[in-house]
């Protein structure tokens, strides 16, 4: 890397691109399709909603090339919030070269500064070992909760399947 990495919160104008670094994700990670005005609008409500969570941009010449969404868990046991970690994504060419560990940092300088925020959380596939492998060494470790979710009868949200599944 030549150039140094940019680090910054989203903005508007980013909307595109993460929808599509999102488009990306789930077709590398779940082998899914995303429905892309569901996306992009999803991507866009957050960018415009404060306290739904924000997202992070890595930018090197004026190009993103990774990014990850925070969205906000209240823990009561703990007084504080929770940053869940979300919407990873590391283009193929920057991959393995420290681009979400920089990402990660910068969240984590955000959090230090915030007396509210008690925490960092996050899913991960349970194959994604080269994934998880990058938590372990950021300091991160696997709790003892599996994640169950139930989603709405009628919403879509994958081209491939109805109902979200």
């Amino acid at each position: 890397m030549t150039d140094p990495l940019l680090l910054r919160k989203a903005e508007l104008r980013d909307a595109s691109a993460i929808a599509a670094f999102n488009s990306s994700m789930a077709l590398e990670t779940e082998g899914k399709v995303l429905i892309p005005e569901v996306v992009s609008a999803g991507v866009r409500r957050l960018l415009q909603d404060a306290p739904l969570g924000f997202y992070v941009v890595a930018e090197h010449q004026s190009q993103i090339v990774g990014c990850l969404m925070v969205t906000n868990e209240w823990s009561d046991w703990r007084n504080g919030l929770f940053w869940w970690v979300q919407s990873v994504y590391v283009q193929v060419g920057w991959r393995r070269k420290g681009v979400y560990r920089r990402l990660y940092d910068f969240i984590r300088a955000l959090a230090q500064a915030d007396p509210g925020v008690c925490g960092f959380r996050l899913y991960v596939e349970k194959e994604n070992t080269v994934a998880q492998a990058t938590y372990d060494s950021l300091g991160m470790s696997r709790t003892d909760y599996l994640i169950y979710e139930e989603t709405k009868p009628g919403a879509r949200f994958f081209a491939d399947a109805p109902g979200g599944k």
